[in-house]
């Protein structure tokens, strides 16, 4: 008995650990975080020490992004893959350059 109330109160333990850790911001989130913090940088209103932890969250937020859209992309690959091999041709997107006005052809 003495075991398994331990090992409860050490569950509530980690439990409680677990719920005063921030959790993740959304994706939509974090990009609106991100959006704010280079609208604060661009304005040149910021001490250098302020812009500097701006900075650093921003680029915390930038990989948080990029890890995001990383792993969705590895999922849609994943779901194509599994279709099986039904014709669909899995390609690397290539963001650089194109022209979103430029996809339909007409222009």
């Amino acid at each position: 008995m003495a075991r398994s109330r331990r090992s409860s109160g050490e569950a509530e333990d980690v439990g409680e650990a677990r719920a005063a850790e921030p959790a993740a911001p959304s994706f939509e989130g974090a990009l609106a975080e991100l959006e704010a913090v280079v609208g604060r940088l661009e304005s040149g209103d910021l001490p250098l020490e302020q812009a500097l932890e701006a900075f650093e969250s921003g680029v915390k937020l930038s990989r948080q992004c990029a890890a995001t859209l990383d792993a969705a992309e590895r999922r849609i690959e994943i779901l194509m893959a599994e279709r099986g091999g039904s014709g669909v041709r899995v390609e690397a997107f290539d963001a650089g350059g194109d022209d979103p006005e430029d996809l339909d052809g007409e222009r």
